[in-house]
């Protein structure tokens, strides 16, 4: 019996690595942005919308937005039924630079987060 146990152990741990990869490809990436990081834009109004590599839950999910002055503005998010997308509206956006902030919860149960930065310039 004492010779099973660690191959029942090694056969455990062989297991649990194989499925790692895939466990650690479910966080959800922003894979394409508008805007885009850096990018320079030229109206007061933005439609912004983050597209993940994997379905979020848009409920426990949020942008905010950070302005030239540094005060954050919660943006609501639209409800579009497209499970890997967060979209939103910005209005009365001043010349200066910004960050959207972005914190999207995967559907497997992580949280990722991250930032755009852009500049409005009129």
């Amino acid at each position: 019996m004492a010779t099973k146990l660690p191959r029942a152990l090694l056969f455990s741990i062989l297991v649990s690595t194989l499925f790692w990869p895939s466990q650690a490809a479910a966080h959800a990436i922003v894979v394409a942005s508008s805007p885009q990081p850096r990018q320079i834009v030229s109206q007061s109004e933005l439609e912004i919308e983050l597209r993940f590599n994997s379905r979020i839950d848009r409920a426990r999910s949020r942008l905010t937005l950070l302005g030239p002055d540094g005060a954050p503005k919660a943006l609501a998010l639209k409800d579009t039924g497209v499970g890997e997308r967060l979209e939103a509206s910005a209005k009365g956006l001043e010349k200066g630079a910004y960050r959207l902030l972005w914190q999207a919860l995967s559907v497997d149960g992580h949280v990722t987060h991250g930032e755009i930065p852009f500049e409005v310039e009129r």
